[in-house]
């Protein structure tokens, strides 16, 4: 949503201005929110958090009883998912591991690797005969897919389909196969297919990736006369920065899911959203320090800015946000800026001109003092951004529907 729940509000109006900013993360509507997502979920279909959109523990936790497990990306996001939701499943993927980096997966009992070229399954089976003699590793092969029927073409951003460093190339399938299943490497299993192709897809054109992804990972078999037991389509569920309140369909989504799984019943289906799940549970609060008049358009300089919530520059959009204007009276002997028009810009404080967080802002009678909080900042937010740049104090954190908030 892109207004504040009402225990955000509440939290918002009782801080502070030297507590802002601030990070405001709806533990309860989060949890309610994936809740629905599991519920439209087939149940052969396993739901993955991608731990890269907002690992912060709090969340990670949250999202334990809904989830059957975490997909992580570097030995950093290894150790602090498996210190914050101890015992989880994980999925280990991302391009570039070093040899570092899997003997720590390796000794931390994972077991199942997204491998991401033929240099890395050879790094892995070395690693794995030498470091786990004892097991077997469950691989899944990721593949950069072509898909020719225009699925991809709405996507806000593509990782697959074309020239990226992202997974194996289609024709190298034949000899990554023979690798897993010749004897080659005794110690790794082919355990099935891996795809992400693409973010910002809505439901339709996500079940037809899908589709394709499951079709030519079937056909691989088939033509190797093998079993795979998995496959993951990745995530890249919809967030619509522009009109927040219009959602992913989940509902559409998990039923063409059960089609697809129901025609294809010795698979596992595993998706591996992020954004999508947490983005609506954050919100990013601040004050206005000053609200100035320049060539004719009004503009809010707040505390904080794309240093701390680099989303907006980041995807060249506008943060949705709210503006709730401050009952406190003016407490300092110098005039209270105010706006002269209906719309303003907000700007950050930084020294450059694209800290901009959203343009056009219905905002009359805007004034400093007045508090703005911008909206679907759960994903993406806060841990993409360049917090150090300009030395800024860091922004607060309250995790509201926590235990310490019950």
């Amino acid at each position: 949503m892109t207004l504040p729940t009402p225990a955000v509000r509440a939290r918002v109006t009782a801080l502070r201005p030297e507590e802002l900013p601030a990070y405001l993360y709806d533990l309860t509507a989060l949890r309610e929110h994936v809740a629905g997502v599991r519920a439209a979920l087939p149940e052969r279909v396993e739901l993955y958090y991608a731990a890269k959109a907002n690992p912060e523990p709090e969340i990670l936790s949250a999202l334990r009883p809904y989830v059957d497990g975490y997909e992580v990306s570097s030995g950093g996001e290894l150790a602090h998912v498996g210190k914050a939701v101890p015992g989880a499943p994980l999925a280990f993927g991302g391009p570039g591991k070093t040899p570092a980096e899997v003997a720590q997966a390796l000794e931390l009992g994972v077991e199942r690797f997204h491998v991401e070229s033929v240099y890395e399954l050879h790094m892995l089976a070395d690693l794995a005969a030498r470091l786990a003699p004892e097991r077997r590793i469950a691989v899944l092969a990721r593949f950069n897919l072509s898909v020719d029927d225009g699925s991809l073409d709405g996507s806000s951003l593509a990782m697959g389909g074309r020239p990226t460093p992202f997974g194996l190339d289609p024709a190298q399938a034949d000899d990554v196969v023979a690798l897993l299943t010749d004897g080659t490497y005794p110690h790794l299993e082919l355990r099935g297919i891996h795809a992400h192709l693409a973010s910002g897809l809505e439901a339709p054109e996500q079940l037809a990736v899908a589709g394709a992804i499951v079709t030519w990972s079937v056909r691989l078999a088939e033509r190797h006369r093998i079993t795979l037991s998995e496959v993951t389509i990745g995530g890249g569920m919809a967030v619509d920065y522009a009109e927040p309140e219009a959602r992913f369909d989940w509902a559409a989504f998990g039923a063409g899911l059960d089609r697809l799984a129901a025609a294809h019943p010795d698979l596992t289906l595993r998706i591996e959203p992020g954004r999508a799940l947490t983005a609506y549970c954050g919100w990013y609060a601040t004050e206005v320090l000053d609200v100035k008049r320049s060539h004719g358009e009004d503009f809010a300089v707040v505390r904080g800015g794309t240093h701390h919530l680099r989303t907006p520059a980041t995807k060249g959009h506008d943060q949705p946000c709210t503006v709730l204007p401050s009952d406190e009276p003016w407490p300092h002997p110098w005039p209270r800026s105010a706006a002269e028009g209906d719309r303003v810009t907000v700007t950050g404080q930084l020294c450059t001109p694209k800290d901009v967080l959203a343009r056009d802002v219905p905002a009359p009678g805007l004034r400093a003092g007045d508090r703005v909080v911008f909206g679907v900042a759960g994903a993406y937010a806060w841990n993409i951004s360049h917090h150090d740049f300009l030395m800024h104090p860091r922004p607060g954190f309250h995790f509201l529907g926590s235990a310490e908030d019950a």
